[in-house]
């Protein structure tokens, strides 16, 4: 099981989202489906009735890399703060030809943030926002550097956390078991708000899960925000417990499993049975009422 996955709310759209990231990418499918409650009764809230009946979560995959959406309304939306590298690797037979045909589909309604070209860094690179809102960074790797998966999570930060790379990824770290981390280059010279220090890359492991981070180079008027969230599968309450205690900064933002860390970045804390627990009498109320999700309570 995915130990951390990616979660992105969708106004009103996630199976439609879904059908789409399905028919774009290669090797993809839609792996799952929830729905909403029925009635108030069985624990909708107010502002949740006309999803009664409705998809509640769409899981899809992408080369076995699990996301779900999260069919909602418009209280939150993806931004830039949360990208997906997206690798192709001709040691693993993955084309430039591939990667135009996915860079077409990922544009068209959406909005180019920078251009597929020749970068420093990459030999073929381009950063897109598609029509839902959700930023991919298409990259031909070099075949002769350290292999990456074809899907990478990429925290940039900026705004509020500006400059706060380094040290969320020494905290990441040492919170997550099976974490290390790997390649790190700073700007060198200071950057738009960027420091000389300041993390220009880097990438780290998390449960034995690639992520990147960077320090944005111009300034923002966005950043961190539920409109996309990492949810823990977490064995047991005893995980859940300390996830919690480590992860959670922002009272305000606890819910049904949710919290907020001190970067702003949003986590769910579930177990991973979570899927059975909510088979249960009563449990999409229960889950509404938590904060933190204990359990026994289910």
């Amino acid at each position: 099981m995915q130990k951390i996955i990616p979660n992105i709310w969708s106004n009103g759209k996630a199976k439609e989202a879904a059908d789409f990231y399905a028919s774009v990418f290669p090797n993809s499918e839609i792996v799952a489906t929830s729905y909403y409650p029925q009635t108030a009764e069985e624990g909708l809230a107010d502002f949740q009735q006309d999803l009664a009946g409705k998809e509640l979560t769409v899981d899809f995959e992408v080369a076995g890399f699990r996301f779900t959406l999260i069919n909602a309304d418009d209280t939150f939306a993806p931004n830039p703060s949360i990208s997906f590298f997206v690798n192709f690797d001709p040691s693993r037979g993955e084309t430039r030809e591939q990667l135009d045909e996915l860079w077409a589909k990922l544009s068209d309604g959406g909005q180019v943030l920078m251009a597929l070209d020749k970068y420093d860094w990459s030999e073929y690179y381009g950063w897109v926002q598609d029509k839902y809102g959700v930023s991919w960074q298409l990259m031909l790797s070099n075949p002769d550097g350290d292999p990456r998966p074809f899907i990478v999570p990429s925290l940039q930060f900026g705004g509020a956390a500006q400059n706060c790379a380094t040290e969320a990824i020494d905290y990441y770290t040492s919170v997550f078991e099976n974490s290390k981390k790997a390649s790190a280059w700073p700007y060198g010279e200071p950057t738009g708000p960027a420091t000389a220090e300041s993390l220009m890359y880097a990438d780290f492991q998390l449960d034995d899960q690639w992520f990147a981070a960077n320090d944005s180079g111009v300034e923002q008027d966005f950043t961190f925000s539920p409109g996309i969230s990492l949810m823990i599968n977490c064995k047991d309450q005893v995980e859940i417990d300390y996830l919690w205690e480590k992860l959670s900064s922002v009272p305000e933002a606890e819910q049904c499993g949710w919290c907020q860390d001190k970067f702003g970045v949003s986590w769910q804390v579930t177990p991973e049975n979570m899927e059975e627990l909510m088979k249960k009498p009563g449990a999409y109320k229960t889950m509404m009422e938590q904060h933190k999700i204990v359990i026994a309570e289910y």
